[in-house]
C-alpha cells in the first residue's frame, strides 16, 4: 500500500505539472492553479493514508484478538 500512496503522489504531481505547463495561462493563474493542485493531491494522500492506517489498526486489533484467545 504504500508504493500506491508514492505512486499516487508522484503520478499526480508529474501529471498535474505536466498539465499546467503546457495550458496557456498568466502567471498568477498558474500559480493559483499549482496551489490548487497542490492542496488536492496532498488531501488525497492524507485520505489514503488516514484509509491505510485505519485498516492497519483493524488488522493489529484483530491479531491481538487471536494472540489472547491463544494465551
Amino acid at each position: 500500500m504504500a508504493s500506491f500512496l508514492v505512486g499516487l503522489l508522484i503520478g499526480g504531481l508529474v501529471g498535474g505539472t505536466l498539465a499546467l505547463l503546457f495550458a496557456p495561462a498568466s502567471g498568477k493563474q498558474f500559480q493559483q492553479q499549482v496551489g490548487e493542485t497542490i492542496d488536492r493531491l496532498s488531501g488525497e494522500v492524507r485520505t489514503a493514508a488516514e484509509q491505510r492506517r485505519k485498516e492497519l489498526e483493524e488488522e493489529l486489533n484483530r491479531l491481538r484478538q487471536g494472540r489472547i484467545q491463544l494465551e
